[in-house]
């Protein structure tokens, strides 16, 4: 939610006026689909990536504001903790070697932030949960000092009415509760955009719902938190139980929670952002000046600003989104599935296996969508969360006959999908060597059963073999994570375990 609000209290009058424009701005948006006002193909796609600020220590460090400051650059931002930081590469055409050509940005921009916060004796670490954060590092005074976010935690906080529960019962489990958002700021993410029209918005959303499942699969990287070992991937049970604005009564009633994979294929991005309007209550009920019908009405393009900012409390795994560039409206998917890390190369392997796949799934004769039923996708995602590259996933039969067939993950991966985003990456015309090499990371993490998340368990329980306390193991781990994070190769070839300690004399 990147949109400028401002701290404030509000009444009951200023949600139901912002309800009703609400529903003004998705009149709006029926109204620019009907008039087809959106922007022509342009095969853009975009890049985020959430980061930790880490002492070298392995320990989380506060200093956000300090680093931002010099740093000095728009392409990052704060996030929700002090912790935080967010990365914004600016959008790419999908083709030729852009791949390579996003792997040298980033490479640039996070070895210059490293260097800055080095100034304030801190350094950048790419990983989806922080191993060494405690309970005590997410508390509301550790919340970035932005008007957004504590508007957000008082509004998600009123909302609920009661401490937030976390319960996440995995190879350990962790229970406590907390009086604020601020555990949501443990996930560190990556969010993948991808501009595309109307007409093939419900296609690629499908298949990113399909494939989200895999993706975790393949690139899970936060089995830590709090110092317990749960899921390979723990970002989306924490982040789900960390906003949850329904108390346990709402819960037993089915309500939906607020991080929602969904519950249905689409037929139009429409049906997301009604959806949103339809299932939850507004957060944040700051009303813009504009009328979007009457701008619509005059010919010009409106903000939908409401559409926007709601729509950026709902935090769905595949979003859609609204936006204007250059005076034109377009529509993106943004997919939030992956976890941050380990590498650049790994981030860009994961990146360039969901353009090429949601791409060949998209144009498919006899869409994966029609053949899986929505709930195995669902299932699919919630097995990957708990066994990462282990998982084992429901997917439709090859064979003339149909149905389905549980298979495990790699090599669903290895067989199926990685032929098809080869093709897909192809078909978005980018050249056969960032295909084969950014490919072929993700086909060796099948081959050798390796990701983030194994090298991190199966690292930390070496140090605990090797005589280290829970507490030392974790940093550790961290420690050693992130000086291979720094030297770059993909995570399948790291090393296992802690570096022997080099002898003295």
């Amino acid at each position: 939610m990147g949109e400028k609000v401002v701290a404030g209290q509000f009444d009951l009058s200023d949600r139901q006026r912002y309800r009703d424009k609400l529903r003004r701005c998705v009149t709006g948006l029926e109204r620019l689909l009907a008039e087809q006002r959106f922007d022509r193909p342009q095969n853009l796609m975009g890049l985020e990536i959430e980061l930790n600020l880490v002492g070298t220590d392995g320990m989380p460090r506060m200093l956000n504001g300090e680093v931002l400051e010099r740093i000095a650059s728009r392409d990052f931002q704060t996030e929700l903790a002090m912790f935080n930081l967010e990365v914004n590469i600016a959008p790419h055409r999908l083709g030729g070697r852009v791949f390579d050509r996003l792997a040298e940005e980033l490479r640039t921009s996070l070895a210059y932030a490293d260097r800055k916060a080095g100034e304030v004796d801190a350094g950048i670490v790419m990983i989806g949960i922080l191993p060494t954060l405690d309970r005590d590092d997410l508390v509301s005074s550790n919340l970035s000092d932005v008007d957004r976010y504590t508007l957000l935690n008082d509004q998600i906080v009123a909302a609920r009415g009661e401490d937030f529960v976390l319960d996440i019962d995995g190879v350990e489990r962790l229970t406590c509760t907390s009086k604020s958002i601020a555990p949501e700021a443990a996930c560190t993410s990556v969010q993948l955009h991808l501009q595309v029209t109307p007409g093939r918005f419900a296609d690629v959303w499908n298949a990113a719902q399909a494939v989200a499942g895999v993706q975790i699969a393949v690139g899970a990287n936060s089995p830590f938190l709090f110092g317990r070992e749960l899921w390979c991937e723990s970002r989306p049970p924490l982040f789900q139980q960390s906003t949850d604005t329904r108390p346990p009564e709402l819960q037993a009633q089915g309500v939906r929670p607020r991080t929602w994979f969904g519950e249905r294929w689409i037929s139009s991005a429409y049906d997301l952002f009604e959806e949103n309007l339809r299932y939850f209550p507004a957060l944040l009920p700051i009303c813009d000046e504009e009328d979007p019908l009457e701008v619509l009405d005059q010919g010009g393009v409106p903000s939908l600003a409401e559409l926007v900012l709601h729509n950026g409390t709902v935090y769905r795994w595949n979003r859609p989104v609204y936006g204007i560039a250059d005076g034109v409206p377009h529509l993106r998917v943004e997919n939030r599935v992956l976890p941050a890390g380990p590498t650049i190369t790994d981030v860009i392997a994961n990146a360039a296996f969901y353009y090429g796949l949601v791409r060949a799934l998209a144009e498919e004769p006899r869409p994966v969508w029609t053949r899986l039923p929505f709930e195995a996708a669902a299932a699919n995602f919630d097995a990957a969360c708990r066994y990462g590259i282990d998982a084992r996933m429901v997917w439709p039969r090859r064979s003339r006959h149909g149905g389905t067939v549980e298979v495990d993950a790699v090599t669903l991966v290895r067989d199926e999908l990685l032929p098809l985003a080869d093709a897909g990456l192809a078909g978005w015309g980018v050249e056969p060597a960032d295909r084969d090499l950014y490919l072929g990371v993700i086909e060796e993490r099948c081959r050798r059963r390796t990701n983030g998340a194994s090298w991190q368990t199966a690292t930390f329980h070496r140090a605990l073999e090797a005589g280290l306390s829970r507490e030392a193991a974790l940093a550790a781990t961290t420690r050693r994570y992130g000086e291979l994070m720094h030297r770059g190769e993909p995570v399948h070839t790291w090393p296992v375990g802690l570096p022997e300690p080099v002898p003295l004399g």
